[in-house]
């Protein structure tokens, strides 16, 4: 599917979620070496699911960090995802900004470490770029519990901006800005962890 894609349509900016195991990581990574080589890629490194249930085989968890990450224009985890790619304890500011440095240092050129899993009313997340350069976005916390699928559309709200031309800090700004409102938005289904509204700007520009 990958090769039959990139070979008709292409794309301007590809992104990654959950992968599950290493064979399957493996395979990506390779199909992109040959049909997407220089393709800037989004790497989500989806562990587990809102409701703890692991999404990703402890094997995996290597074929991420050697494989994937090394390819990733951005990678995008949350503290405990970092935490387990890079070994050291995430459990503040400077401890996102340490983790994303230690991804950089192992070959992406960026990482989005994100704090939303932190305790705290602002939620921060820490940009770090090669060269040392560092952003810190914070909000105040939005008291929900639908915040389903948040983190894999920050990545993918990440991937449209770049792909529509934009720097890395914009398209995080800007990312940021759209989960920000759709988890403020969101519709209220279920008793559990409720999804939010990506479909909000269709609805302003429509009403």
């Amino acid at each position: 599917q990958i090769r039959v894609v990139l070979a008709d349509l292409g794309a301007d900016v590809i992104k990654t979620g959950m992968l599950g195991a290493a064979e399957t990581v493996a395979t990506v990574v390779d199909a992109l070496a040959a049909f997407a080589p220089e393709t800037p890629l989004v790497v989500d490194p989806v562990m587990a699911a809102k409701g703890g249930h692991a999404l990703l085989e402890a094997p995996a968890v290597d074929a991420v960090r050697e494989l994937l990450v090394p390819r990733a224009a951005v990678v995008t985890p949350n503290a405990p995802e970092a935490a387990r790619l890079t070994g050291l304890a995430v459990r503040g500011p400077d401890d996102l900004a340490a983790a994303g440095a230690a991804l950089v240092a192992a070959g992406a050129r960026a990482a989005l470490v994100k704090g939303g899993h932190l305790a705290g009313d602002e939620v921060i997340d820490v940009l770090v770029e090669r060269g040392g350069r560092e952003t810190r976005f914070s909000a105040p916390r939005i008291d929900t519990r639908h915040t389903h699928g948040t983190g894999c559309t920050l990545a993918s709200a990440i991937a449209v901006r770049l792909a529509q031309g934009a720097n890395l800090k914009t398209s995080v700004t800007d990312a940021r800005a759209y989960l920000r409102t759709a988890i403020a938005r969101a519709p209220g289904f279920g008793r559990g962890h409720g999804p939010i509204d990506h479909t909000w700007p269709v609805k302003d520009r429509t009403s």
